[in-house]
């Protein structure tokens, strides 16, 4: 997830031309329907499009423990259709896709015993599904989705899945946003998951790909999973490989049924629309869908840390570091403090890991990200950094605690603030943004801060802050018994791999 700092920044930046005129809490029309569902809207009649999207509540902090990475792979499911897209005749692939199922449980059961699972028995429900997965393909209209959006004029028809949510995304002409309606209700009514097991080999080859092979993936994940020893923070969103490979039909439709339930999301309408009109629309293709009981949210806290945890992970990559410190989350005070020191230590060129540690070769690079891996629970204050050589990760660490010593003990000059403070308001003069980006940051704050209204309230907060706010802060979690340390290190050799396998088992 995106800085909620820098979230915060691009949003203001987009409101110049709305905010200049006229006070945004008075241009954001909001609207709840019966069934529960959030709706905000802007009128902006600059150009004739429109980027209506949808915010879930259902992020893989949501998953239970059997079905972690479901939030994940529901995400690529919802784009294979519904009982009239996606297919040229559901009645007849509902049978097959019955099927399907039950072969594919049965499969899934059968490996998940390991080394007492029945080779046999695997192969023979292997070519069972395979022969039903290809009688499935003949009534299957691949992208279907994607081709009459495009065949429309849309741009960015697309989804993410984080720890806190999901969203789905789409601009396109404003003379379309009742075809937007249609479609989106109909795979909020009638999505049909079909073909679940091709996905999900996909979605294990995407795994591959995005952390396995990827230093900098398996750096993060070991990282979270060390920060986080409770909470469901640390655990990946894509999931484990076990996890994906015991993925179904049936986890994805409950998951869908309890987390895409109208009453635990947000939709945000922005361009040229006319509100009244749209609450109507929204009404006619939205308001039938029935609420459901609100999930529980996450009771499980993260315990105090007692002591400093350090990782390393062997990878055949350059060395890279990352320092986690626990902290609130949104609206504690503190967090807003984080976020002005986070811009301290590394907002820009002027900023004080650049001048003092990138300019000085010890980092190729050193950024520092306020509120990760989410924001509807408390999380951590992230520092990632890339040595130059010859310095090594241990000499970009002690530069980095140098400077987060100094925040303890100096002041932040005025000098300092007021640089920090001019950045947020050059946003107000910078020009308008895309609808894209309105929708996206008021979908994030009403879906996670429970009130778009957050967004004005942190450009006040920031304004509150004062050098002593910085060094009391500073002071509580920018503490070795609060902070997690993961590096990333050469892989051993095979030679030396092998060496240290023998001894392991004289």
């Amino acid at each position: 997830m995106k800085k909620i700092r820098y979230l915060l920044i691009l949003f203001i930046l987009t409101f110049h031309g709305i905010a200049s005129a006229q006070n945004l809490e008075d241009r954001v029309v909001e609207h709840t329907y019966p069934n529960g569902l959030k709706l905000l809207m802007i009128e902006r009649h600059n150009s004739p499009t429109v980027a209506p999207y949808i915010l879930f509540k259902a992020g893989s902090v949501d998953e239970s423990n059997n079905a972690r990475g479901i939030a994940h792979m529901l995400e690529h499911m919802l784009f294979k259709g519904t009982k009239t897209i996606g297919t040229t005749n559901y009645e007849k692939e509902k049978v097959v896709l019955a099927e399907i199922d039950k072969i594919g449980d049965a499969l899934d059961k059968e490996r998940a015993k390991g080394n007492k699972a029945n080779h046999k028995k695997i192969a023979e429900l292997e070519a069972a599904l395979k022969t039903q997965q290809d009688a499935a393909k003949q009534w299957v209209v691949s992208g279907e989705y994607t081709e009459i959006y495009t065949q429309h004029g849309s741009t960015g028809f697309n989804a993410g899945t984080s720890v806190d949510y999901t969203i789905y995304t789409v601009e396109l002409p404003s003379n379309k946003l009742e075809l937007w309606a249609m479609l989106e209700s109909d795979r909020l009514k009638n999505a049909v998951l079909r073909q679940f097991y091709v996905e999900r080999e996909a979605v294990k080859e995407e795994r591959r790909m995005v952390v396995d092979s990827r230093p900098g993936g398996k750096l993060y994940e070991q990282f979270m999973a060390s920060a986080f020893t409770a909470h469901p923070y640390g655990i990946p969103i894509i999931g484990f490989p076990s996890d994906i490979a015991m993925l179904n039909r049936n986890k994805a439709e409950e998951f869908f049924k309890i987390h895409y339930a109208p009453n635990n999301s947000v939709m945000v309408i922005v361009g040229d629309i006319n509100t009244e009109k749209t609450i109507k629309l929204i009404d006619k293709y939205f308001g039938d869908i029935p609420s459901q009981p609100l999930p529980q949210e996450v009771t499980t806290k993260e315990p105090k840390q007692e002591g400093e945890r350090r990782i390393e992970v062997e990878f055949d990559a350059e060395p890279q570091l990352m320092i986690g410190f626990h902290k609130p989350t949104i609206p504690h005070f503190d967090d807003y403090v984080l976020d002005m020191i986070s811009a301290i230590l590394s907002d820009g060129r002027t900023s004080r890991f650049y001048k003092n540690i990138v300019e000085e070769s010890i980092a190729v690079s050193v950024d520092s990200i306020n509120g990760y891996p989410g924001a509807r629970y408390d999380n951590l204050f992230v520092i990632s950094a890339t040595p130059q050589s010859p310095n090594t990760t241990i000499d970009v660490e002690n530069a980095i605690y140098e400077q987060l010593e100094k925040l303890k003990t100096e002041p932040v000059a005025e000098k300092e603030f007021k640089r920090i403070l001019k950045q947020i308001d050059a946003g107000f003069i910078r020009g308008l943004s895309s609808n894209s980006g309105m929708a996206y940051q008021l979908a994030f704050y009403e879906g996670i801060a429970n009130n778009w209204r957050y967004i004005l309230e942190w450009r006040k907060k920031m304004y509150e802050i004062t050098p002593d706010d910085i060094m009391r802060v500073a002071k509580k979690y920018f503490k070795k018994s609060n902070r997690t340390v993961a590096t990333l290190i050469k892989k051993e050799t095979d030679t030396e791999e092998q060496s240290d396998s023998d001894e392991d088992f004289e």
